[in-house]
């Protein structure tokens, strides 16, 4: 139980790619999904990458990714989300709160969300950024000051893309680099496997956001 409350720590931060493309060390590769991590040098917790192909189009799965009220339906653990400020079709922030079990306290954060695509190749490149001001510290609560993660989405045919997402977050608190580390990857398969089903349902399948070319 408590290690699957600190694998979901590590997942609803949804940021610029970990600089550095080598050093990734393979740690599973099982049910098409490969999982990663690489140590950094100005953190104690490392940078996890997981890539895995999906039988959809580019809009379908950067609708999901932007229907922040459905994030607790997929995302591990994930006890609330909502959605601050929509600045565009392709551009938002929200507020999330991380549910950890008694006597650690729940995490929460705010983050901003770009999406971006390159005309030529099609790819599209989901950027997001913890930010703060924008909501208060609460009680009980420790905000998530440090997190970059990305998603990569590059067409490979009709209805397939393949997914490459990189995340490096630092939940705060007293919890340990080595307690957390070892489940971050366990934590990432089951949110992938819950977005497999996420991605089939109507509301996406048939999703054309405006500024995605397929």
């Amino acid at each position: 139980m408590y290690k699957h409350f600190l694998f979901s720590a590590l997942l609803i931060v949804i940021c610029p790619f970990v600089h550095g493309q080598d050093d990734w060390k393979l740690k599973s590769d099982k049910d098409n999904i490969k999982t990663y991590s690489k140590k950094l040098a100005d953190s104690k917790i490392n940078a996890v990458k997981i890539e895995s192909v999906f039988p959809c189009s580019v809009s379908q799965f950067v609708s999901v990714l932007m229907d922040v009220d459905s994030y607790d339906d997929w995302i591990y653990n994930s006890k609330s989300t909502r959605l601050i400020k929509k600045v565009s079709p392709a551009e938002l922030y929200y507020y999330s709160e991380v549910a950890f079990p008694w006597p650690t306290a729940n995490r929460d954060f705010v983050s901003h969300v770009v999406i971006s695509q390159d005309p030529r190749t099609k790819i599209a490149r989901v950027d997001a950024k913890n930010v703060s001001g924008l909501v208060p510290a609460k009680p009980n609560l420790v905000r998530i000051e440090k997190s970059s993660g990305t998603w990569v989405i590059t067409p490979q045919g009709p209805n397939q893309v393949k997914i490459e997402y990189i995340l490096q977050v630092d939940p705060g608190g007293d919890l340990p680099a080595w307690l957390i580390n070892p489940f971050a990857s366990k934590g990432l398969v089951e949110t992938f496997k819950n977005l497999r089903k996420q991605l089939s349902k109507p509301e996406y399948v048939s999703a054309r956001p405006p500024f995605i070319v397929e």
